[in-house]
């Protein structure tokens, strides 16, 4: 049997009204990745891309998106996205667009990708403050979200006193 390669392309949903990201479902970003997909390339490209899309994540808090495609089409649909204008869901528009973040060939490397990303995001965030409680919340809140060592420990708690038990 033959394994079929594919790609995942980790996208940013950005949005002006922040009652988008809070509306959003997998249906409506898949549609309209699926529209300008067909927009831009035609039959042709959306019946590449068709084969094996489908959106793997989405994380409406945060407007974090993972799009699965086939490794052959994956060109066609990184150059469709800057094409997505709009969602639509329950019958409302939202002005948007889809900001490509990483594209992997697993969703543990996209993963590892958006936890850096995220760190980093967070650290920008830390220097922009203004004011020094400002500053202790954003410290409150990496501290809170990073692993330490004794967490990982914690995890690992086997019985390793030498002594067989079997």
């Amino acid at each position: 049997m033959v394994r079929f390669k594919n790609r995942y392309v980790l996208c940013e949903v950005v949005s002006e009204d922040p009652r988008c990201r809070q509306c959003i479902e997998d249906r409506a970003v898949g549609l309209a990745v699926r529209d300008a997909i067909g927009r831009v390339h035609g039959d042709f490209g959306l019946a590449c891309c068709s084969i094996s899309f489908t959106v793997k994540y989405l994380n409406a808090y945060t407007g974090t998106v993972l799009l699965r495609c086939r490794k052959d089409s994956y060109r066609l649909l990184c150059s469709a996205l800057p094409f997505v204008r709009q969602l639509e869901s329950r019958n409302q528009r939202y002005p948007c667009f889809l900001n490509t973040l990483h594209v992997g060939g697993t969703i543990r490397t996209c993963q590892k990708f958006l936890i850096e990303y995220n760190r980093r995001q967070l650290l920008m965030l830390l220097q922009s403050c203004t004011s020094e409680e400002e500053r202790r919340c954003v410290q409150k809140s990496l501290l809170s979200c990073s692993l330490t060592e004794e967490q990982c420990l914690s995890g690992n708690e086997d019985d390793d006193d030498g002594t067989d038990t079997d």
